[in-house]
């Protein structure tokens, strides 16, 4: 089987399991993602999230993570709500509205590279989803499917920037796809504006430590950092901020993943019922929810603030 036939027989795969969008690129050293990577940890927009300094090698050459890896599959799968949460429910990010990500694409991943095994070759390969040091976006961007616009998101003219990003690093040699090269955000500066925080703090450069989505979940500390007062935005979990005022996102379509289907309780539970749940009450609701990553603790902290706006 011809590489182009070997690629073709992938994104068919890909669209059948339910991605929406599939691309191919060398497995390469990423010089340029290295140093930018480098500069980025330097600077300590990293904040506490200490593991980004780790596995650096790994981070920027897929060979490491994987011997003999040849190729990069790069996957999209939309996650756009069709439904909103009632204006009186303190803000989660739009990819937490149902079932834990990394269970989905985890599984998808897990039968596609089946397929390839069975219809290609008996092939080695490890798919990722955020959960190891792999650089989605420089990848994605590698593989034809967007550009990374000023808020430091992957962008696509197509369906906007409401998707996740993962990885199938494959000992494969497949023919990689046209990267990426023209940049369609253009002079709007929209997300760098509206952000709460400041984070953005060039294009394409987002200082994490600053981040909505950093303090809301990452930062596991008791207390807020001073100077958020009043900067939340009423957001209790992630942040949408900087794609929602995106301009591309206005070709957002809902997704079609049962399993993104939202939790009643994302979409409905006010401030006051939030604030009155219990512990056991909500390790039993978001077991399988992406939200459990904040913990019980986490969203209380995340409350106050909150009520500070």
């Amino acid at each position: 089987m011809s590489q182009a036939q070997c690629n073709i027989l992938i994104k068919e795969e890909a669209r059948r399991l339910g991605f929406d969008a599939c691309g191919i690129a060398a497995a390469v050293q990423l010089d340029d993602d290295a140093r930018r990577l480098e500069s980025w940890l330097k600077n300590g927009f990293h904040g506490t999230m200490q593991y980004m300094e780790n596995h650096f090698d790994l981070r920027t050459d897929p060979r490491k993570l994987v011997p003999g890896a040849k190729s990069v599959i790069t996957l999209l799968l939309n996650y756009y709500p069709e439904q909103q949460q009632q204006p009186t429910a303190p803000k989660i990010a739009k990819y937490a509205y149902g079932t834990d990500y990394h269970y989905v694409i985890r599984e998808k991943l897990n039968h596609l590279l089946a397929f390839i095994k069975a219809n290609i070759g008996d092939v080695d390969g490890r798919g990722f989803v955020d959960s190891a040091p792999v650089l989605e976006r420089s990848w994605a961007v590698r593989s034809g499917l967007g550009w990374v616009g000023k808020n430091g998101n992957l962008l696509t003219k197509q369906v906007g920037s409401f998707f996740f990003i993962a990885t199938l690093i494959t000992d494969l040699d497949l023919q990689p796809d046209v990267p990426f090269s023209t940049d369609y955000c253009g002079t709007c500066t929209k997300c760098i504006d509206a952000c709460p925080t400041d984070a953005i703090i060039s294009p394409t450069v987002v200082d994490g430590s600053k981040c909505i989505s950093y303090l809301t979940i990452e930062l596991k500390d008791a207390l807020m950092p001073q100077g958020f007062e009043g900067k939340m935005n009423g957001w209790m979990f992630g942040c949408d901020v900087c794609q929602d005022v995106c301009p591309w996102n206005r070709f957002s379509k809902p997704n079609t993943e049962a399993h993104f289907t939202p939790i009643p309780e994302v979409l409905n539970l006010s401030l006051a019922e939030w604030g009155a749940m219990s512990e056991e009450s909500f390790k039993n609701v978001f077991k399988n929810s992406p939200i459990k990553r904040t913990k019980w603790q986490g969203v209380q902290r995340n409350l106050k603030m909150i009520k500070i706006n």
